[in-house]
C-alpha cells in the first residue's frame, strides 16, 4: 500500500501524455448515390440499355442485333451465371440462378433473343437491388470498435507509462485524466469526478465518483483525475460484453432466410428435372418429334422462371423503402421491412429516446427571505465557472429567463459534493442535498422526497451556511413521446421501456407516455435479456435506441431502430432501422406502410403463382405459343411491380 502511495506521488511529477478520446456521438450520413456505383447495378442497367439498342438494329441488321443481344446477356447475367455455378460446383446445388439463365438461354436457342435478354435484365436488375439491400443491412460494428480505448496510463515502480489495453491485467493502477476515456473497468483507489456513462448504463446524468466507486471502460471521465485500479482485462469487461453480445446477435440467420434458401434449390431442381423429362420423355412416351419437345421444353423454361416471384418482393420493399426515406426514415435492407410488418412490441430506450437527453431546470422552490430570481442568478453565476453538465442546465435557465448574471469570486469545486463561491459579498453553495439531513427543518426535507419521487435530480442551495433553496433537474419528455406511444397502441401494439436509468425516474417518463411495460436499472446485457423475454412473451419486437448501451439490444431485437440525431455512431451502425429526424411518432405510421408492403407481397406471389400454373397449364393442354408464354409471364411480371410501386405513395 505504501509502494501505491509512492507511485502516486512521484507519477504526479512525471510529464504529461496526452491521448486523444473518439467521439461517441459521431455519426455517419446516408448517400444513396453509392446504389448507382454498385457493379450488379451498373450490369443491369447496361444490359437493359444493349437490349434495347439491340431491339431498335434487329429490323435493319440481324447479325449485328444478335451480337448486342449477346454481350447484353454476357453482361446481365455473368454475375449471376457465376453465382449459379459456384453453388453447382462447390454445394452441388441449384438454384435460381442457373434456372433463370438457362431460360434466357433457352430462349435464345429457339430464336426468341429479346425475350430471353428481358428475362435477364429483369432478374439481373432484382439480383443487384437486392445485392445494394444486403450490403446496406450488414451491421458493422466499426463505430463500436473505434470507441474502444486503445492505451492506457498504468503506473509502475513511480513512473508512468502508455500500455496497450491488452496488456491491462486486474490489480493495475490507471490514471484517467480529465475528459479521457475510462480505459478498463474498475474501482476508483483515489480521485473524485463525475462520469458521464450513459454510453454503457443509459443513465441521464453524470454519476459522481469517488474512492471505493466501480467506473466502467467506455464512459467519460469529468474535470476531475482519477486514479482507477483495474478489476477486468480488457475482454471481460463491460465495454468487451458489448462487443461480443452485438457480433453474436449479427450472426444470427432468419428463419425466412432458411426457407427461402431451400426453396429456391428445391424449386429449381423441379423445374430442371421437368424440362429434360419433356425433352427425353415425351418423344418416347408420346411420340413427339424432337423439335416439338424442345419447343415445349423451351416454353416451359420460360414460362416457370421465377421472375415474377422475385418481382413480386423486391420493386414493394423498395417502394416502401422509398417512401419511408422521404418521411426520414432510412431502411438498411429489404428483409427489415417484412421483419418490421410482424412487430407485436416496441421496446424504447429512455434517455436520448422518449426523453431529450439533456437536464433542465423543472424547480427552484426558495425559503420565503428569498427571491427566486436572486436565488437562481447567483447560483448561475458560480455554476456558470462549472463544465458539469448540471451546471449547464442552471446556467441555461438563468440564460431562458434573461437573468443579469452578477460576478461570482472565490469559486471553487467541492470535490464530490458540489461548488461553491462569493456573490455579493454572500457565500453561496450548492451541491449534494446529504446537508438537508443536518437540518432540523423538515420542510426542506419533504420538499426533497417529493422532487425525488417525480424523478428529479435535486441539489441544495445554502447562504452564508443556511438552506435557503432546492433546485430539481430532470430530463425532459420528448414532445411527440406520448402521441408516438398512443398510436402505437392504438395499432395494437404494446410498448415497453428498457433504461439504464433509476426506476423512479424510468416511472415517472413512463406514466407522462403513456408505457405500461417498464425495465430499469438495466446494464446493456440485461437489456438484451428483456428482449429475449418481449420476444419469448409477445413474439416480433423492434428496439428504439440512441446509445451505444442500447447496441446489443438493437442487434438481439428483430428490428432495431436507432435516432439519427441524437444517436450515436455505434447505435446507426448497428440499427436495421434509423429515424433521420428523430421523430418518433412515425414508428406508427412506418410499421402501418411495412404491414401494407406484407399484404402486397401476398398478393403479387397468389397472382405471380397463378400466372405461372395457368401458362404451364396451357403449354400442355392448349399448345401455348413461346411469344404468348413470354407476353403472359412478362405480364405479370410488370403488373406485380407496378402494385408494387404504389407504396411510392
Amino acid at each position: 500500500m505504501q509502494a501505491i502511495h509512492q507511485s502516486i506521488r512521484d507519477q504526479v511529477k512525471a510529464e504529461k501524455v496526452s491521448t486523444n478520446a473518439p467521439n461517441p456521438n459521431r455519426r455517419r450520413k446516408p448517400n444513396f448515390r453509392t446504389m448507382l456505383h454498385n457493379k450488379e447495378m451498373q450490369a443491369a442497367l447496361g444490359s437493359g440499355l444493349l437490349m434495347l439498342i439491340a431491339w431498335g438494329t434487329a429490323s435493319w441488321s440481324q447479325p449485328l442485333s444478335v451480337m448486342l443481344y449477346i454481350v447484353a446477356y454476357a453482361l446481365g447475367g455473368w454475375t449471376k451465371a457465376k453465382e449459379g455455378v459456384e453453388t453447382l460446383v462447390k454445394d452441388r446445388d441449384l438454384d435460381v440462378n442457373l434456372l433463370m439463365i438457362a431460360a434466357a438461354l433457352g430462349a435464345a436457342a429457339i430464336g426468341y433473343w429479346n425475350e430471353g435478354a428481358m428475362l435477364i435484365f429483369i432478374f439481373a436488375l432484382s439480383g443487384a437491388l437486392e445485392s445494394y439491400a444486403t450490403e446496406r443491412s450488414h451491421k458493422d460494428i466499426s463505430s463500436l470498435l473505434a470507441l474502444k480505448p486503445e492505451t492506457a496510463l498504468r503506473i509502475e515502480e513511480g513512473q508512468m507509462n502508455l500500455v496497450a489495453i491488452d496488456e491491462l491485467q486486474p490489480g493495475d493502477l490507471l490514471l484517467v485524466k480529465p475528459g479521457e476515456l475510462v480505459p478498463a473497468d474498475g474501482v476508483v483507489y483515489r480521485g473524485s469526478s463525475f462520469i458521464n456513462q450513459s454510453s454503457i448504463t443509459g443513465e441521464s446524468l453524470p454519476v459522481d465518483k469517488g474512492a471505493g466507486d466501480e467506473v466502467y471502460a467506455g464512459t467519460v471521465n469529468g474535470e476531475g483525475a482519477l486514479y482507477v485500479e483495474v478489476t477486468k482485462s480488457a475482454e471481460g469487461s463491460l465495454f468487451g460484453k458489448i462487443i461480443r453480445l452485438v457480433e453474436e446477435a449479427q450472426a444470427e440467420v432468419p428463419d425466412s432466410q432458411r426457407f427461402i434458401e431451400r426453396f429456391e434449390g428445391i424449386y429449381a431442381r423441379i423445374v430442371v428435372l421437368v424440362t429434360l423429362l419433356i425433352i427425353g420423355g415425351t418423344p418416347l412416351l408420346f411420340g413427339w418429334t424432337w423439335g416439338d419437345a424442345f419447343y415445349k421444353a423451351m416454353v416451359f423454361l420460360v414460362v416457370a422462371s421465377p421472375c415474377a416471384l422475385v418481382s413480386s418482393i423486391m420493386p414493394v420493399m423498395l417502394s416502401a423503402m422509398s417512401s419511408s426515406a422521404r418521411r426520414g426514415i432510412l431502411f438498411k435492407g429489404g428483409a427489415h421491412v417484412e421483419n418490421l410488418a410482424q412487430t407485436q412490441v416496441v421496446a424504447f430506450d429512455k434517455t436520448g429516446t422518449l426523453t431529450m437527453g439533456m437536464p433542465q431546470v423543472t424547480d427552484i422552490v426558495t425559503a420565503e427571505a428569498y427571491d427566486r430570481t436572486q436565488v437562481l442568478a447567483a447560483v448561475a453565476s458560480i455554476e456558470n465557472l462549472s463544465m458539469h453538465p448540471l451546471a449547464r442546465a442552471i446556467v441555461d435557465q438563468a440564460m431562458l429567463e434573461h437573468i443579469a448574471l452578477p460576478q461570482a469570486e472565490q469559486v471553487q469545486s467541492l470535490t464530490g459534493w458540489g461548488i461553491e463561491g462569493m456573490v455579493n459579498d454572500v457565500h453561496w453553495r450548492i451541491g449534494k442535498t446529504d446537508e438537508l439531513d443536518k437540518d432540523t427543518n423538515t420542510l426542506w426535507y419533504d420538499e426533497r422526497a417529493r422532487l425525488e419521487g417525480e424523478g428529479k435530480t435535486v441539489s441544495v442551495v445554502k447562504a452564508d451556511g443556511k438552506i435557503v433553496g432546492l433546485i430539481a433537474m430532470r430530463d425532459t419528455v420528448r414532445p411527440q413521446a406520448a402521441a408516438a406511444v398512443r398510436k402505437l397502441k392504438a395499432m395494437g401494439v404494446h410498448v415497453a421501456m428498457l433504461t439504464g436509468d433509476r426506476a423512479e425516474a424510468a416511472t415517472v417518463i413512463a406514466r407522462e407516455t403513456g408505457v405500461d411495460i417498464v425495465y430499469a436499472d438495466l446494464f446493456p446485457e440485461d437489456k438484451v435479456k428483456q428482449v429475449h423475454a418481449l420476444r419469448k412473451q409477445y413474439g416480433q419486437v423492434l428496439m428504439v435506441g440512441d446509445g451505444v448501451n442500447d447496441a446489443p439490444a438493437l442487434a438481439a431485437a428483430t428490428v432495431g431502430m436507432g435516432m439519427g440525431v441524437s444517436g450515436s455512431g455505434t447505435a446507426l451502425e448497428v440499427a436495421d432501422v434509423v429515424l433521420m429526424n428523430d421523430r418518433i411518432e412515425e414508428i406508427a405510421w412506418v410499421i402501418a406502410q411495412a404491414r401494407r408492403a406484407q399484404r402486397t407481397i401476398k398478393q403479387n406471389m397468389v397472382f405471380a403463382i397463378t400466372v405461372i400454373l395457368a401458362l404451364i397449364a396451357g403449354n400442355f393442354l392448349q399448345d401455348v405459343a413461346l411469344p404468348l408464354g413470354v407476353v403472359g409471364h412478362e405480364g405479370s411480371t410488370i403488373l406485380v411491380i407496378l402494385n408494387g410501386l404504389r407504396l411510392l405513395r
